[in-house]
């Protein structure tokens, strides 16, 4: 039984070494409604598929956990992974009781260290979790969101100067321990690429997995010797690739993963030294508070953003950001500050063209299209606020109008053309013109079937009800509240 000794004491050993049981580990193990001999199976299984072929459970040993005898690694962890898939929920080694907690975050936290090995160490380990159990689709159950000041004060960090924590041997020492050439470096970037367009074309639950596959493979390339530029240049794609695990993730209803996927692409940001990068990480962060129900947190996340890309950022990312910032206002029930903005997203976009750098690929979906969308979602937001304003139904229905044009000649974008779709629906609703609004949620209906979004789905649902609502008698809200049943069923979505 190699390796899984247990002398030293931990949590549920008395100070003195005299050990107590241990109550936590015992909890699970009562509701896990596993025996002694079948837990001892299942650790013994996944130690193999491990590689520890040293490791030989039994009852007597397993016995002996319960009684506060704390397992050496990788016990702990297979314990952890073992109580995590049967609950559907992360199951951390400090809940079994089997190690005293640590200095580093569990992995609900957002409070993180802002230090490169630590960032690194942490998206590992997070993503690795993500990859074990989302192949049942579990992770996320049991991660707590954060808002509010304990949200908000550890994102103020991002601002703040931290000393550089990237690999400082001379190039030609980093190149002899490195193993990544140009040309890889190269496609790993064009790699995020294609992934970006998938999640464009197809949503969020048909590669996301791939993507933290992705995120996982460069976090160890991280781990390994390298040149700073490199180092710099990795950090860069994991802050890509783990805002893109966030997006899906919150495309698919993910959203304490997406939070925490988030929160590891700024840090990976602020290690690249990419300050328009982490600009759109936030604003991601700020587009998930106001899904929420969390307007005041959007917008003090986008003035973050703001404030520490002033400088950097292109004007199609600055337009993008009072567009984001508009939104906020329009949810806070502010009109004058919201048109402000609007107005702001317009002229700021009105100079994109004549940046004279070419925009990264992370803000090119930012187009024509979806600056009308995004200022008519703020406009039909305040009319819902304002108690169904039609004055600002008014404004938003021409822009959106405009946005459902252009993204119909565009292939690539399905998922923005059906969230607009739909937009135009509840303007319609607004207008108190429920014929037009079936028809355009209908169409909506047809895109959803092909985009893997449960963002979508859910929003064809709320329109739907809301026209069930007010307008239940009518011929054609009946016809669609049938065709919603028969064509977008509530069904698990795969993640």
């Amino acid at each position: 039984m190699s390796g899984n000794g247990g002398s030293g004491t931990g949590a549920g050993s008395a100070a003195n070494g005299d050990k107590r049981p241990n109550e936590l580990l015992g909890s699970w193990f009562v509701r896990s409604g596993w025996s002694k001999g079948e837990l001892a199976r299942q650790v013994n299984r996944r130690a193999r598929q491990l590689g520890a072929n040293h490791i030989s459970t039994d009852t007597s040993r397993v016995r002996r956990w319960l009684d506060g005898e704390n397992p050496r690694e990788p016990i702990p962890r297979i314990l952890s992974e073992l109580f995590s898939e049967r609950f559907g929920c992360v199951v951390s080694v400090e809940d079994l009781g089997l190690r005293a907690a640590r200095q580093s975050p569990s992995a609900t936290g957002v409070d993180l260290p802002w230090t490169g090995p630590q960032t690194v160490a942490l998206l590992s380990e997070f993503s690795r979790s993500d990859l074990m159990l989302a192949r049942r689709g579990f992770l996320g159950t049991s991660l707590a969101l954060s808002a509010g000041p304990s949200l908000i004060e550890p994102m103020q960090r991002w601002l703040v100067p931290t000393p550089s924590t990237a690999h400082h041997e001379p190039e030609s020492s980093a190149r002899r321990g490195g193993r990544l050439s140009k040309p890889e470096l190269d496609l790993l970037e064009s790699t995020t690429v294609m992934f970006r367009q998938w999640d464009a074309q197809c949503g969020g639950g048909l590669r996301r997995k791939a993507v933290v596959g992705q995120l996982h493979e460069v976090t160890d390339l991280l781990q390994e010797p390298q040149p700073e530029s490199t180092t710099r240049k990795l950090f860069k794609v994991a802050a890509e690739l783990a805002e893109l695990a966030g997006w899906m993730s919150y495309d698919v209803g993910l959203q304490p993963t997406a939070q925490k996927y988030f929160v590891l692409a700024l840090h990976a940001a602020k290690e690249a030294g990419d300050k328009p990068l982490g600009s759109y990480i936030l604003s991601s962060m700020s587009r998930q508070m106001i899904h929420l129900g969390r307007p005041d947190d959007a917008l003090e996340l986008i003035h973050l953003a703001q404030y520490g890309s002033r400088d950097c950022a292109s004007p199609r990312t600055q337009s993008m950001l009072y567009a984001m910032e508009a939104r906020a206002y329009a949810n806070m029930g502010q009109p004058g500050k919201c048109k402000r903005a609007v107005r702001m997203a317009e002229d700021t976009f009105s100079d994109a063209d004549e940046w004279d750098e070419p925009d990264p690929d992370w803000i090119r979906f930012f187009s024509e299209a979806e600056l009308y969308g995004e200022n008519s979602h703020s406009y039909r937001d305040l009319a819902y606020v304002a108690g169904r304003s039609p004055t600002y139904a008014s404004l938003a229905e021409p822009l959106m109008r405009r946005a459902v044009e252009l993204f119909a000649k565009d292939q690539e974008h399905q998922r923005s053309y059906a969230l607009n779709l739909i937009g135009m629906a509840t303007v319609h609703l607004l207008q108190r013109e429920p014929e037009r609004s079936a028809v355009l949620a209908e169409e909506a209906m047809v895109i959803a079937k092909k985009v893997r979004s449960e963002r979508v789905n859910t929003r064809i649902r709320k329109t739907v009800d809301t026209a069930v609502r007010d307008f239940g008698e009518l011929a054609e809200v009946v016809d669609l509240t049938d065709k919603l049943a028969i064509e977008l069923p509530e069904t698990a979505e795969a993640v």
